[in-house]
């Protein structure tokens, strides 16, 4: 689509409030332009990735579109190649601003730092250095609820800025090499009303039990929380999951210190836990069983690539706890994968006028067969469950 085929959307679709444009390469700043003052009292959402616009395409949709509250920017080739000009202010009232994998994402500095009741920022595999650039948005923003920030030059410098944001409920931060303990304990300190993070350490192991237990203190608010390559340990998930009464989303993942002793801090501690994850930790069948009688809320339970839960396990808890939803993927041994097969083919040996006619029906032989050429010896025990009914 080119700057005519743009224009002629905006002349026809007269009551246009959203759009969404991708790797449309022919549009030019002049298109944009054309575009922005057609539709300037009706556009509240665009959305744009992988065009050939810049910096002045963007400047005419802030400054034309006043209605704008949405704004979604990723890929935009015309930043590299056009002349570096400053994005905004404008006319506009952000909200939402989401800017992923920009050269020049710095260049929408004014414009994050002039939307005044901006609500939330993510900003995602953007180049540069936002340590000085989130402290100046720090000082013209003070209502952010929501932050998502992954894969961005970004230090404890950074993260204290994001802790001047006091009423911040929702925060992502993931794969942020140079954040350490200090960084989440300053988040901890400023934004005490913290109802969902999610962490990603990357292996880095620069955020732990310190970090933790100051957020553990701090944020007692929290009613999600996922930590993925994070080395927690029993002293920091055992403080979490008493001080924090809300928590009801747990996922813990890929980390080297979980185990069986930290598995029953959560379960003896989390009273209104839900929904729990586990995946890549060191539990076995042992750690388990607690399941059976703590978190008396709890009702999905996810394990993933953890090597010492068994099939049995599953079938433990059906007994001692029927009401709990265990999703598994673990190893079956050969002589119960035959079984499973032999069972299976046995519920296909029923006549046919028995079966209760459904539209495009599966066969159970089909979805074992399809589970075991997945994962090789690998078989989700729902199906077990389900065949042995």
């Amino acid at each position: 689509m080119d700057d005519k085929g743009l224009l002629l959307i905006a002349q026809h679709c007269t009551n246009l409030c959203k759009l969404k444009i991708k790797s449309c390469r022919q549009l030019t700043d002049e298109g944009i332009g054309l575009f922005s003052r057609v539709v300037s009292s009706t556009l509240q959402k665009l959305s744009c990735s992988l065009c050939s616009f810049g910096a002045h395409g963007m400047n005419s949709i802030v400054y034309n579109c006043s209605l704008l509250e949405d704004l979604s920017v990723k890929r935009l080739k015309g930043l590299i190649e056009g002349p570096a000009e400053f994005i905004g202010p404008g006319s506009c009232n952000i909200r939402r601003l989401c800017l992923k994998e920009l050269f020049n994402a710095q260049l929408f500095g004014p414009l994050i730092a002039g939307s005044k009741d901006l609500h939330t920022l993510i900003a995602c595999r953007n180049s540069g250095n936002w340590d000085s650039l989130l402290t100046i948005i720090s000082e013209q923003v003070s209502n952010l609820v929501e932050v998502h920030v992954e894969k961005l030059h970004l230090s404890d410098r950074g993260l204290q800025a994001i802790s001047r944001w006091t009423q911040l409920e929702v925060l992502y931060l993931i794969k942020l090499s140079e954040c350490s303990n200090v960084g989440l304990s300053a988040i901890a300190e400023g934004c005490k009303r913290l109802r969902k993070l999610h962490i990603d350490g990357s292996k880095i192991n620069r955020i732990g039990d310190d970090g933790l237990v100051t957020l553990a203190a701090k944020c007692q608010e929290l009613q999600e929380i996922v930590l993925i390559s994070i080395n927690a340990t029993a002293v920091s998930l055992g403080l979490l999951a008493s001080n924090c009464p809300a928590l009801e989303r747990l996922a813990l993942c890929n980390s080297d210190t979980v185990g069986d002793t930290e598995l029953y801090c959560i379960t003896s501690k989390c009273y209104s836990l839900k929904k729990l994850c586990l995946k890549n930790c060191d539990i076995s069948d042992e750690g388990m069983k607690g399941l059976a009688v703590g978190c008396p809320k709890l009702m999905k339970v996810k394990i993933k690539k953890c090597k010492r839960v068994t099939y049995e396990i599953v079938s433990w808890l059906q007994a001692h706890r029927p009401s709990l939803l265990v999703s598994l993927d673990c190893e079956l041994p050969h002589m119960q994968i035959a079984e499973a097969v032999n069972l299976v083919e046995g519920v296909l040996e029923i006549p046919f006028a028995a079966v209760p006619p459904s539209p495009r029906p599966r066969s159970p032989l089909a979805k074992l067969k399809l589970a075991l050429a997945a994962s090789g010896s690998f078989v989700a025990c729902s199906i077990l469950r389900r065949s042995s009914s």
